[in-house]
């Protein structure tokens, strides 16, 4: 008898697997607690107590899996378990719960935004697959169940009811990519601004370098997600006027120099002060065209005549109002210290 080889760790009869309460478990895991690829597939026999879900993969009942055993097994078939032991000869899977084990693979499309909560996306149960996102470098195939979607570098994880998923942005982009129903893509993204999930700019960042805006029927999406982005984000604007005391400017007005050429649009005036405040709610793809190029002339132009230009962003909104409202107090309160500004007309916009 050898006795130097290693013994399977926390080694348990099949009918103590129960007391783990683990309902899903790779061939590693089973093999780690005693059960080998034969019993378990013994346990796999028509009429059996267990099913093979996926590849190495076992769900240990005979009823069909629900949504979160469905991910469980997605993620433990394309993650690689962390090991015990340095790796060596003897090193034997260690049992983990699902953020654990997938380390190098995260829920992604429609399965992770019904993670994150999303009314628009199915169930968990209803979703035809589970889409796992890996590192490109990583040789797996999809299945009936996971589908694998590939990425240079994985992003940094959400871990929502135990389970490494993607975020929103990228979790959206990787369900948009399969989905056609123009409808379908609408209501995913206007629940992502509209729940504040994340910022209408990062969405069309993430669908940008997924190449998504060839498609007509995202681009409309698009659209209307950056319309609703900017209405969100002015109603915000408004709110901080208000609430944290700012003199009431001219709202969405043009400036014009008299008999002269127009200067363009700004999002609010204050004309005693010559400040000027400008929304940015552009979406990224847009740095290189002529709306940047235009948005830039006109910024360069106002301060040329001295009228100063606060910039906010929605983001910046959302996240710290009260700072962004002491950058337009300082603004106002800096107009006496400056040389007098040009002369504007302001028309209405």
């Amino acid at each position: 008898m050898n006795h130097n080889s290693p013994a399977p760790l926390f080694p348990r009869p099949l009918r103590e697997l129960d007391r783990l309460h683990l309902r899903v478990m790779s061939g590693a895991q089973l093999k780690a607690h005693g059960v080998g690829a034969a019993a378990a597939q013994e346990q796999c026999r028509p009429g059996g107590p267990w099913r093979q879900l996926l590849p190495g993969v076992f769900l240990l009942h005979p009823g069909p899996p629900t949504g979160e055993e469905r991910v469980r097994a997605a993620l433990l078939y394309a993650g690689r378990p962390a090991r015990r032991g340095g790796g060596g000869a003897g090193a034997v899977p260690v049992q983990q719960g699902p953020a654990e084990a997938s380390p190098d693979a995260l829920v992604t499309g429609l399965a992770a935004l019904a993670l994150h909560g999303f009314a628009a996306a199915p169930p968990l149960n209803s979703v035809d697959h589970v889409d796992v996102l890996v590192p490109r470098t990583r040789r797996l195939r999809s299945t009936d169940l996971a589908r694998i979607v590939r990425a240079a570098v994985l992003p940094a994880p959400v871990v929502l009811q135990g389970v490494p998923v993607a975020p929103v942005a990228r979790a959206l982009a990787d369900a948009v990519a399969q989905l056609g129903d123009a409808g379908a893509v609408r209501r995913l993204l206007t629940e992502a601004v509209r729940g504040q999930f994340c910022e209408p700019a990062v969405v069309v960042r993430e669908l940008t370098q997924a190449r998504l805006l060839t498609r007509p029927h995202v681009v409309d999406a698009v659209d209307s997600l950056l319309a609703e982005g900017r209405a969100i984000a002015e109603d915000r604007l408004y709110a901080m006027v208000r609430e944290h005391d700012l003199p009431a400017p001219l709202w969405n007005v043009d400036l014009r120099l008299p008999g002269g050429p127009h200067l363009g649009g700004v999002d609010a005036f204050w004309p005693d002060q010559s400040v000027a405040l400008e929304l940015d709610a552009r979406a990224p793809r847009q740095e290189e065209d002529s709306v940047w190029i235009e948005y830039a002339r006109k910024r360069e132009h106002l301060e040329r005549l001295g009228i100063t230009v606060v910039h906010l962003t929605p983001r910046k909104l959302r996240e710290s109002m009260e700072q962004q409202a002491a950058v337009v107090r300082t603004a106002l309160m800096a107009a006496g210290d400056r040389d007098p500004a040009a002369y504007v007309v302001v028309l209405p916009r």
